[in-house]
């Protein structure tokens, strides 16, 4: 008889449950809690680099409709993102105490994939490769995310396949990114009051700033949750903890989408 694929077969459900594994000993109730809700969060992150990967081709084929559909996908994996950390609340500080000290010296700073997405959507730093000498695999990843094109480059190179008198952003530690900015925000605010608008690219601009947004909101969530948890300490890698995670919170990653809203004027 030939053999039928079966809903575990397929997901790989024995395999997938065998990678919980406490470091606690006995196994505390609560780390089976934490360690799942980060695993989940890896699994999300696996989904939306791929997603952003393909509006990357998408925006490089001016497939506006395709692109501005997959952007839709990722707002609403953040949307789950956001409110899946608060499971967390539901563990006392006590708890996490019980098995904190077995983590170090990993930190949630070390999530390779997060900062893959925060390399797509412009937000490099080659100093956090740093963080990786250990794992040559994932810096050898995030090396490869410093040098591949952006979000934002291939979304200017398709507004100005369109028309737009726009380029690819440059280093926003160069002496051209103020000038930079002030170009395409002009530019841009054409975008927004002009009649007829280009929708594609509209719809496509504020999905981008949606991601930014939503980025935003579970960097502040993320914080409050850890600051309930652990208050002031130091971080389990040795960072500021709390501290560093308030430094974040005004990171954008596209920074002239929101200028352009200070811009615009009603005539």
């Amino acid at each position: 008889m030939e053999h039928q694929l079966s809903y575990n077969e397929y997901l790989a459900v024995a395999e997938l449950l065998r990678l919980q594994r406490p470091k606690s000993n006995p196994p505390h109730h609560d780390e089976m809690l934490f360690i799942i809700i980060h695993q989940t969060y890896e699994l999300w992150f696996k989904l939306i680099l791929h997603e952003f990967d393909a509006v990357k081709e998408d925006l490089c084929r001016d497939d506006w409709f395709t692109a501005e559909r997959r952007l839709w996908r990722v707002v609403e994996i953040q949307r789950v993102l956001v409110s899946q950390i608060h499971i967390l609340e539901t563990m006392p500080p006590v708890n996490f105490l019980a098995f904190r000290d077995l983590l170090k010296p990993a930190s949630g700073f070390q999530s390779s994939q997060f900062r893959e997405m925060e390399f797509l959507l412009g937000l490099k730093d080659r100093r956090v490769l740093g963080c990786f000498n250990d794992d040559l695999q994932a810096k050898a990843q995030l090396e490869r995310r410093l040098e591949e094109s952006t979000l934002a480059d291939e979304f200017y190179k398709a507004m100005a396949r369109r028309g737009f008198q726009v380029a690819p952003p440059p280093q926003r530690s160069s002496f051209e990114w103020q000038s930079w900015l002030e170009r395409t925000v002009s530019e841009l605010v054409k975008l927004y009051v002009e009649e007829p608008a280009d929708d594609a690219v509209y719809r496509v601009a504020e999905r981008l700033i949606e991601v930014d947004e939503n980025l935003s909101l579970w960097r502040y969530h993320h914080m409050k949750i850890v600051e309930r948890i652990i208050g002031s300490r130091i971080g389990t890698g040795g960072s500021e903890g709390v501290g560093y995670l308030k430094h974040t919170l005004g990171y954008k990653a596209f920074p002239e989408l929101w200028e352009v809203r200070s811009r615009i004027e009603f005539s």
